[in-house]
């Protein structure tokens, strides 16, 4: 039996609504992509990478579990972390380096930009390394990257009222330990 199709699963054969899906959010994934690497080449590669996992998962999309930007976050969080498995290996590191498209200067410049822009916010993500992983990314999706709690336990695939636990723990854990440079978590949005 097939399963109803979704609204966004429409890109995966219908060109002009993954087009309008892109436009509508490539400047959120180029942000989401440079607040956690550093090297445009890297950038632009993972920034592709996620739209093609979106193409490819377009039709696991559930209105009912939360927006498409707490889903979209959640396919990009998962192409970042394959990505950094895939880097440990040598082998595959050098594959993509060879079939890497070459990026003119303009290209270069404008994701050094962005890369720049987005300095504090890696900052910020570097100090939260040493958290649990489940603490450590319901915060960077709800203070680097600014989504809601609601949001986030979509991306995270896990309950508004456990992220809303897990936030408030973070909280008093992180209190004394994160520096001046991360203010907006006292002001996360509900």
């Amino acid at each position: 039996m097939a399963e109803p199709e979704n609204g966004l699963s429409r890109i995966r054969h219908d060109p002009e609504a993954f087009e309008a899906f892109y436009r509508r959010h490539v400047e959120t994934v180029n942000r989401f992509v440079a607040r956690r690497v550093d090297d445009p080449h890297t950038a632009a590669d993972m920034t592709a990478d996620v739209f093609i996992a979106v193409i490819d998962s377009a039709h696991t999309y559930r209105p009912s579990c939360g927006n498409e930007i707490g889903w979209l976050f959640g396919v990009a969080r998962n192409v970042l972390a394959a990505n950094r498995r895939r880097a440990g290996r040598e082998l595959r590191a050098n594959q993509r380096i060879a079939g890497r498209r070459l990026l003119d200067p303009d290209d270069i410049d404008r994701l050094v930009e962005r890369i720049d822009a987005e300095s504090t916010g890696r900052r910020t993500y570097q100090a939260l390394a040493d958290l649990p992983a489940g603490v450590r990314a319901l915060l960077e999706l709800i203070v680097v990257d600014g989504l809601t709690v609601t949001e986030a336990a979509a991306a995270l695939d896990i309950r508004p009222v456990t992220a809303r636990v897990r936030l408030h723990r973070a909280r008093r854990v992180l209190r004394d330990v994160v520096s001046a440079q991360t203010p907006a978590m006292a002001y996360a949005k509900e």
